[in-house]
């Protein structure tokens, strides 16, 4: 069907006057002028009012949806891309070590006078170690190809939706409708099989917005599904309690769009995070939790966290009330914090999401004074060691093993003074809130890839 708008002639008897008629809403045609010829008869200019017709039009309505689902398709196939080739080119990097070894190897077994009895054992030894790589360097092989082919199938389907706008009764709806979720099927498929890993990189900074103060936090939610791309925003870290929500990331970003909802309790710290539509913080001047549901814009449950300091007894270095830091991973809910007993040092507390009961807690024997952040991703708990410019991802504890080890992740503090970071585990980013900046990092994982076998 094509909106256009015209000229008409509406030729009426001579002896009938000239009068304007307003036809009926579900015609959507106007009168714009009219007037008389030299003979006598009434012409009558009229428009075709396109942009509210198509607002009428649900086919127009349902065509715009799939528009927006393509389009967060595509983003997220952008977040997936880069991560798989950055990981691609790691394993690359360990393909082309054990090709090295393997031809020493070689060199060894046809001259054994070359090498000594230990180096020739130690040399055997380490492409033991190697050779389970090979079925991971393939599986990435096979995950890039078809990362190619999801993007092209993207692009054309985006094609598709454009070329229709202009002619609406061309294309099938349910049948474009049907192709959008094979492809959001086969993404989380893909996205699925790149399992927990180990941190070994972090991306340049993508600055997203500079808003507010210097001090903040700002999220999505960790666990619903994709489709829902919501934005929370908290400025401030202390006695706050103005939450702003944005519809999508784009609208955050442009600063409109959004409801405010104004919590009961004021919050302390920036430690916030939203999980499976509620938002769970820590209440101003106490060690109390708080999940606030957004929807019925009401408090679910508040628990006091036993023994943890609070107004500033234990900050992050930056401070700021930083005593509590709740976040969330793979593996559920947490708290991170300190108590007097722990000397200080940070103490991890996995938590169900319902009662907010404690399910276990580890002792990372790490100052939480000498933390400037820190992120759960895994089940592993990664610290830098300062807020400000030259920070570094210094220390991880796994709480899978109990164990820990020092680090040298080095990531870019671009605006000097870092008041937030976490980890979200839908999106695979680090969201963080830069001195006034709202800033994202695309984090790098070491992972064992999950077949069918597994």
């Amino acid at each position: 069907m094509h909106l256009f708008s015209a000229m008409f002639l509406l030729l009426m008897l001579s002896t009938i006057p000239c009068e304007a008629l307003y036809p009926s809403p579900e015609e959507g045609w106007q009168i714009y002028s009219s007037a008389q010829d030299a003979d006598g008869k009434c012409i009558c200019t009229v428009v075709a009012p396109a942009q509210n017709m198509c607002n009428r039009d649900p086919r127009s309505r349902q065509l715009r949806q799939l528009m927006e689902k393509v389009q967060n398709i595509t983003q997220s196939m952008e977040v997936l891309d880069l991560r798989t080739y950055r990981d691609l080119q790691y394993v690359r990097d360990t393909e082309n070590l054990m090709k090295t070894v393997d031809g020493k190897l070689k060199t060894a077994s046809e001259n054994p006078r070359s090498l000594n009895p230990k180096s020739f054992q130690e040399l055997k030894d380490k492409v033991t170690q190697l050779l389970p790589l090979l079925p991971v360097l393939e599986q990435y092989k096979a995950d890039a190809r078809m990362i190619l082919r999801l993007r092209e199938e993207v692009r054309n389907l985006s094609l598709v939706l454009m070329a229709i706008q202009e002619e609406m009764g061309a294309y099938d709806y349910e049948e474009l409708r049907q192709r959008v979720l094979l492809l959001e099927t086969r993404l989380h498929s893909c996205m699925q099989k790149l399992g927990c890993g180990k941190l070994t990189g972090v991306s340049n900074p993508i600055t997203v917005r500079a808003s507010g103060s210097r001090f903040g936090s700002w999220m999505t939610d960790t666990m619903i599904p994709s489709s829902d791309n919501r934005v929370w925003s908290m400025d401030g870290y202390f006695k706050g309690r103005r939450v702003l929500e944005y519809r999508t990331m784009n609208d955050f970003m442009k600063g409109q769009n959004f409801v405010q909802h104004l919590l009961p309790h004021p919050w302390a710290g920036t430690g916030h995070v939203v999980y499976n539509g509620s938002l769970y913080y820590n209440k101003y001047q106490s060690n109390i939790l708080i999940k606030y549901h957004f929807r019925s814009r009401s408090i679910l449950v508040q628990r006091s966290l036993s023994g943890a300091g609070y107004n500033n007894t234990f900050p992050y270095s930056w401070g700021g009330s930083s005593d509590i830091d709740l976040m969330a991973d793979e593996n559920g809910l947490w708290a991170v914090y300190t108590t007097i007993p722990n000397a200080g040092n940070i103490v991890i507390s996995r938590l169900e999401p319902q009662s907010l009961e404690v399910l276990q807690t580890w002792d990372t024997g790490f100052p939480k004074r000498s933390a400037g952040e820190s992120f759960m991703i895994c089940g592993t708990l990664y610290v830098t060691n300062s807020h400000l410019a030259g920070a570094k991802i210094y220390f991880a504890y796994y709480t899978n093993t109990s164990t820990y080890e020092y680090t040298d992740i080095p990531f870019h503090n671009q605006y000097s003074h870092i008041s937030m970071m976490d980890y979200n585990p839908r999106e695979r980013v680090l969201y963080t809130w830069n001195n006034g900046h709202q800033v994202l990092y695309n984090v790098t994982l070491f992972q064992v890839i999950k077949t069918a076998e597994d």
